[in-house]
């Protein structure tokens, strides 16, 4: 019986020593294989955050090698520091590994190395969301960060988009992104719309944020989806005319001046303040006089109520700054804007030391400049979800709405359209140029609009948010059309209410008219679609009482596509949805009988 006994534990042993090493076997076998990406050597430009691509010493540098004789030792030499750089790409691996060297101290004593010398990665949803992706990282002579477990697809699309943000606080020497070598990888072109130029100190250049995406200026690209130049300089953020000079060349959707606390007693007086913000203003407004420029106030320090000394420092540069804001406007310098102290709303949570910020404030911060920034763009942001402007990416298959966004900007800076058609897929499968790959009625898009300079916008499985994004980002900017036709909102039914809807379309129409006070803006109800007519039915009549004047009307085509019995007429869609050729020929009659 005791010999049964160890001969079965032996011949247990054996079995999972034989498991164990086939184990092994397999494990060596199947052995993961990256391919690898350098940003460096990509002949794309891909760099966001970036002005002189092409003129750098360094590949990560954030002022041009020239700049160099021209600035301080000290501004140069924080340059070189990657603050508010980053990345685009697009992939399907559920695995990134971002590996890099630096070249300074990986952290500071206020300052954690995940904000020095780490970066942050976030994806873009294809509605336009923002999420986070957490990582496993390792800091020594070689930085690595391991972001696993990642969805490889979104609804519609085969990829995630992710923005990688480069470290504040130290120099990137070298950087290779991998991904697992089946995996899709594609990078990103750097956008093409006009950034914003933020000149400042310590706490533009991201201190004390505990990552890189929660640096303030990161934040606030996210929010308003501008590129940022993040001209931070750690303690020399001094209205200098080498950096303002430099920030000259770049043709800014506006430039922020956010320098005071660097400027306080001790470093300059108050009259020589004035005189240097007076200097700044007029020698940004010389070379790029339409440019707006935002002047911010010193947002204290959290010792400010008990601090006599440091609060009167604050005080005092605040007072220089509503001074001179205020002679310039009387004056009669437009364009100038001031975001106040108050504003920016910090408080004794919301620093490191007294006078950086830490995540809470990073995000006040950004917040306040959304606010102006917005204000100073007339692009408001609403309250629910279909008056906040967004992003969407949701059909490969048929067209890439960031490219698409991009070529309506093209076509419309040389063909000056006058007719315009705003919408989603059935607008976009229509005809018209930008050409669709899809087209359904071409004959009757000829027929009607073929001789009136017609431009297509529409987007397919856009809703009433994607347009107005769009119509932020420029796509009614430089034209003077006689004519836009709205058609949108058939995309909102399935998640939205239709208060929620009716309260975009009027948000919408706001916001064309202020792009273009004096075009003839027709809002077209919503077409039945399978299944949903009595409710497309019920919101059309709610629409029908958004305010019109003289440049608004309103237009519901519906009927000619329903049957005695309520029910849509199949003979004029190819799916229930979009018309097919005999549905356009009908659409194309009733608009043209309305310009």
């Amino acid at each position: 019986m005791y010999l049964r006994y160890i001969r079965m534990r032996l011949k247990i042993k054996t079995t999972l020593a034989l498991i164990l090493c086939i184990g092994h076997f397999v494990n060596a076998q199947t052995k993961r294989e990256y391919k690898s990406w350098n940003p460096a050597t990509d002949t794309l430009k891909v760099l966001e955050g970036q002005a002189w691509t092409g003129e750098l010493k360094n590949h990560y540098d954030r002022l041009p090698a020239r700049a160099e004789k021209d600035v301080r030792k000290a501004v140069w030499d924080l340059s070189r520091n990657s603050a508010g750089l980053n990345l685009r790409f697009r992939t399907n691996a559920n695995e990134i590994i971002v590996k890099y060297t630096v070249g300074g101290n990986l952290q500071m004593p206020h300052m954690p190395a995940t904000g020095v010398s780490g970066v942050d990665l976030y994806s873009k949803n294809i509605d336009g969301k923002w999420l986070w992706a957490a990582a496993n990282y390792s800091f020594g002579d070689t930085v690595i960060y391991r972001f696993t477990n990642l969805p490889i697809t979104d609804q519609h699309v085969g990829n995630k988009e992710y923005t990688l943000y480069l470290p504040l606080y130290n120099t990137v020497k070298w950087m290779e992104i991998s991904v697992p070598k089946e995996s899709q990888f594609t990078p990103l072109a750097v956008q093409k719309e006009k950034p914003i130029v933020a000149y400042g100190t310590s706490i533009m250049q991201g201190a004390c944020a505990t990552r890189s995406g929660l640096a303030f200026t990161n934040i606030l690209g996210r929010k308003i989806d501008y590129p940022i130049i993040n001209l931070g300089f750690s303690g020399n953020g001094r209205l200098e005319a080498p950096v303002l000079d430099l920030m000259t060349e770049i043709d800014a959707k506006i430039y922020v001046l956010d320098c005071l606390p660097n400027m306080t007693a001790g470093y300059i007086t108050t009259n020589d303040l004035k005189k240097k913000i007076v200097e700044a203003v007029i020698r940004l407004k010389s070379k790029r006089p339409n440019t707006p420029i935002l002047l911010t106030e010193h947002a204290g320090y959290t010792d400010g109520t008990m601090n006599a000394a440091r609060k009167k420092q604050y005080e005092n540069v605040n007072n220089a700054l509503r001074f001179v804001f205020d002679s310039l406007a009387t004056q009669g310098l437009k364009n100038i804007f001031l975001l106040s102290k108050d504003e920016i709303g910090m408080d004794i949570e919301s620093m490191v030391d007294g006078t950086h910020p830490n995540d809470v404030g990073m995000m006040q911060y950004a917040a306040a400049y959304e606010k102006a920034i917005r204000k100073i763009l007339n692009e408001p942001l609403g309250t629910v979800a279909t008056t906040m402007a967004l992003t969407q990416r949701r059909d490969a298959s048929n067209y890439d709405w960031e490219t698409r966004h991009r070529q309506v900007l093209a076509y419309n800076q040389v063909n000056k359209p006058d007719l315009v058609f705003m919408g989603n897929s059935i607008t976009h499968f229509w005809a018209g140029m930008p050409e669709a790959q899809r087209v359904n009625g071409k004959a009757s898009w000829e027929k009607y609009f073929g001789k009136s300079n017609a431009v297509n916008l529409g987007f397919g499985w856009d809703r009433i948010e994607n347009v107005l994004w769009r119509v932020y980002h420029g796509e009614l900017d430089n034209i003077s059309p006689k004519q836009i036709v709205v058609m949108i909102g058939t995309n909102n039914l399935q998640i939205n209410t239709d208060k929620e809807i009716v309260e975009g379309l009027q948000f919408l129409i706001k916001a064309i008219q202020a792009r273009q006070p004096t075009a003839k803006i027709i809002l077209m109800g919503i077409l039945p679609r399978k299944d949903r007519e009595p409710r497309v039915v019920k919101i059309n009549k709610l629409i029908e009482k958004i305010p019109t004047n003289a440049h608004v009307k309103y237009f519901d085509a519906g009927k000619l596509f329903l049957k005695s019995d309520a029910k849509i007429d199949e003979t004029l869609f190819y799916d229930g949805l979009h018309p097919n050729a005999a549905g356009y020929e009908k659409l194309g009659t009733f608009i043209k009988s309305k310009l």
